[in-house]
């Protein structure tokens, strides 16, 4: 059901931004006179699944859910249409307009996707605000992963700032090191303040071996709610309980008890709970799933610091967080090409985005993912790569500057090299999945 919920989420947002781009060449098209013989959302190759005519433009779906395409008169294009081009130029056709249209068609999915995305930002900052819990006010500090351990952190570090830079969210921390190459984390460990020293090497098992998680805020175990049935709730635990250790080991904090859980699937462990100001030991069973116990978020422990917008002040945040989305997409698509880094090595395709969608149907997290995902499908448009936008942009900025347009035969041949570059990038991608899957 999980898998289920999360393929109908990735399909619903790559469909409303397939529909968006090309609406975006569309309404350029249409606004210069340009003929636009198809919109269709996924490919046709063959036969499609449902399809109108409205006037000169047939409308469909089509099978093969890779994208989507508008056809326009008179360009050499995915469909590669060749007969089309062999006939004289017409005057409502792509080719017989001037540079400077054919560049805003082109444009026109890119700049439909960037407004979309800064839409989107505007929307749910204005409907949900921002929220996050501050680096000030985790006074349990972090929990660290294996590489973050190997960097020099610590569990209970309590971070200061990045390369002097003070750290608000924690979240932070990962991307300056990630994206900006920091040298140095300062942090407060057992009232000392050491500065840690990232050395050579350590970003590229980072993004090997990260998922984000490289620190997380530290916090103590508390009960929320049981599973009915689960091992906690037949041991009568009870809403504010604290467990602070099992089989009298001190385990005082979550990031410490998972371990020890995961380590005793199917067996009874003595675990030590603080109920009101009394310590009792309580024998609890761990299920193949666990102890079936709900925990107190950080943010509820901890409390969050949250910005709300007015409908119109929410406009130049979301402009705001749309420009640093780039930047920072930007930044990690250099990795990918950094041979220290080897960052191609994580690229990752549908089964990695279908990862990234929540479990359940959250809407906030829904509109979050699409957001980012409109962002960075137009800035790979925007690369000069036959087949795509930033392609026929290149294309047409040479005739613009050198007066001389490329020949249909040589387009024709560059949008053949395009396409094939395109699909090996979405083998590599799949394949990389894949390979994930058997490791």
């Amino acid at each position: 059901m999980i898998i289920l919920i999360k393929a109908l989420q990735l399909i619903l947002s790559l469909s409303i931004l397939v529909v968006v781009h090309e609406f975006g060449h569309y309404i350029a098209a249409r606004i210069f006179k340009t003929k636009v013989e198809k919109f269709y959302l996924f490919f046709d190759w063959g036969f499609s699944l449902f399809k109108f005519k409205k006037g000169d433009t047939e409308y469909g779906i089509g099978w093969l859910p890779l994208g989507g395409y508008v056809k326009i008169a008179g360009m050499v294009d995915e469909s590669m249409d060749k007969e089309q081009m062999k006939q004289p130029p017409q005057p409502w056709e792509f080719r017989s307009k001037p540079a400077w249209q054919r560049l805003i068609i082109m444009m026109g999915g890119i700049i439909m996707n960037v407004i979309l995305g800064i839409f989107i930002y505007s929307m749910i900052l204005f409907a949900w605000g921002e929220e996050y819990i501050p680096v000030a006010n985790m006074q349990n500090g972090i929990s660290v992963d294996s590489t973050a351990m190997r960097m020099g952190l610590r569990d209970g570090d309590k971070i200061i700032s990045v390369d002097g830079n003070k750290i608000e969210k924690l979240n932070d921390v990962f991307l300056k090191v990630v994206l900006d190459d920091a040298k140095t984390i300062s942090v407060n460990r057992n009232d000392e303040v050491i500065d840690v020293t990232i050395g050579d090497g350590v970003l590229k098992e980072i993004i090997a071996t990260t998922k984000g998680d490289l620190i997380k805020p530290r916090f103590p175990f508390y009960v929320d709610s049981l599973e009915p049935g689960s091992g906690a709730a037949q041991a009568l635990l009870q809403k504010g309980d604290r467990i602070i250790g099992a089989d009298g080991i001190s385990l005082p904090y979550y990031d410490q008890l998972i371990p020890f859980i995961q380590n005793n699937k199917n067996s009874t462990k003595d675990f030590t709970v603080i109920r009101t100001n009394d310590t009792i030991n309580i024998p609890i069973k761990i299920s193949e799933t666990g102890l079936g116990i709900y925990f107190v978020q950080p943010s509820k422990l901890f409390g969050t610091k949250k910005f709300e917008y007015g409908f119109w002040a929410s406009f130049p945040a979301g402009y705001n967080k749309t420009w640093t989305t780039l930047g920072n997409y930007v930044k990690q698509f250099k990795l990918i090409f950094s041979p220290e880094v080897q960052g191609y090595k994580q690229l990752g395709g549908f089964i990695t985005m279908g990862k990234v969608m929540s479990p359940t149907w959250d809407w906030q997290a829904f509109w979050s993912f699409s957001a980012f995902l409109s962002i960075a499908l137009a800035f790979m448009n925007f690369l000069p790569i036959p087949a795509l936008d930033g392609g026929h942009v290149m294309f047409t900025l040479y005739e613009m500057i050198t007066r001389r347009k490329p020949s249909d035969k040589f387009l024709e041949y560059a949008q053949v090299v395009g396409m094939v570059l395109l699909l090996a990038l979405m083998v590599f991608a799949n394949g990389n999945d894949i390979f994930k899957l058997f490791q």
